[in-house]
């Protein structure tokens, strides 16, 4: 299952954090950013995903999350 949301995550530092919080938060899930695209894109992938969950670790971190449609 692959879930993508659009971010405003600007800096490969900040994805980096982030990775590490979600990864702690959500085992076994594969999270990478693609922050070259204009939605600077979170990509998860896992057997389960817990969307509203992803957004809310995002937020909590000070940053805009949702699913892209």
């Amino acid at each position: 299952m692959v879930e993508v949301f659009k971010t405003n995550v600007q800096k490969t530092k900040q994805a980096t954090a982030l990775i590490v919080i979600l990864s702690n938060r959500f085992a076994n899930t594969t999270i990478l950013f693609d922050l070259e695209d204009c939605d600077k894109i979170l990509r998860v992938e896992s057997h389960s995903i817990n969307s509203a969950a992803i957004i809310e670790v995002v937020q909590a971190q000070g940053y805009h999350c949702e699913i892209l449609n």
